[in-house]
């Protein structure tokens, strides 16, 4: 009885062998073989040994941040559509960008054998990727540097706002995360006295999936830096920005349909599981 109860405090998680010994240490008769288990579990509706990553939103104004950037999203301010001249850029960094270079040289595919892509490799060193993403006109700006911070960050918002149309338009709202190089009161007064006509729009903490630049990273990082090799970091920042004119040749508005209503919905079903988590707005 010891050995069984060590047993059961000792798995985070169960295979089906497992299960049938503790059935068949459990009296249960006939016993199940570990296949009979498997087809049970296979059959089940309920599958709680399968998981995923999850972080309930914490921030008291969570709903109220996100909606406004949704807003913009539907080119509205404050109930008001945005004018010819008034722009929505989306705007992050992905920083540790590793150059990698294969030792081996990949091996073409074949007749049901996919290429061939050898697995060690040389570290030649990162780079943060650093990019705007002008949400209606469906255009990149973005640029490498060594490291993500105030600076890079401010250099990226001169190289955006000095450039067409920006510099002469009535209003430019940037929407970023919370991280340190943007992140509250102080960047937003930063990027106003520099470029009057523009306007940081923070989204709450752990809402980076209402950031349209993440979809954009998560294209660059399938299509270019995956599964990578390059033969130094020139190369690399150069093959990055090489990325960037190729994907605006062609880039169409992404098909953004996520709405304050449906923002509201989830929030409420969230509030089901956590009492802790942020209300839906007032309808």
């Amino acid at each position: 009885m010891r050995d069984a109860h060590l047993e059961r405090n000792s798995l985070a998680r169960w295979a089906c062998p497992e299960l049938a010994r503790h059935t068949a240490a459990s009296g249960i008769v006939p016993a199940p073989s570990a296949s009979t288990v498997h087809r049970w579990l296979a059959d089940d509706a309920l599958k709680p040994w399968q998981h995923r990553s999850w972080i309930f939103p914490r921030d008291p104004h969570f709903a109220l941040k996100a909606s406004r950037v949704l807003d913009l999203y539907q080119r509205e301010w404050e109930e008001e559509p945005l004018g010819e001249d008034e722009y929505v850029l989306s705007t992050d960094e992905k920083p540790g960008a590793q150059a990698r270079m294969r030792i081996g040289l990949p091996l073409p595919p074949g007749p049901e054998r996919a290429t061939r892509i050898e697995s060690e490799y040389h570290r030649l060193g990162t780079l943060a990727c650093l990019a705007a993403y002008d949400v209606h006109r469906a255009r990149v700006m973005g640029r490498c540097e060594p490291t993500t911070g105030i600076r890079p960050f401010t250099t990226l918002v001169d190289q955006v706002m000095q450039s067409e149309p920006y510099v002469l338009a009535r209003r430019v709202f940037w929407v970023v995360g919370n991280g340190s190089s943007h992140r509250n009161w102080a960047a937003a007064a930063r990027l106003s006295d520099a470029y009057p006509n523009a306007q940081m729009v923070h989204l709450g903490v752990h809402a980076s999936w209402l950031n349209e630049i993440e979809v954009y990273f998560s294209v660059i990082q399938r299509k270019l830096l995956t599964p990578g090799d390059f033969e130094d970091l020139d190369e690399f920042a150069a093959q990055i920005i090489a990325f960037e004119n190729h994907y605006n040749a062609a880039a169409r508005p992404f098909d953004w349909k996520f709405t304050r209503t449906d923002l509201n919905r989830l929030l409420a079903r969230i509030r089901q599981h956590d009492r802790h988590a942020p209300h839906p707005l007032a309808g």
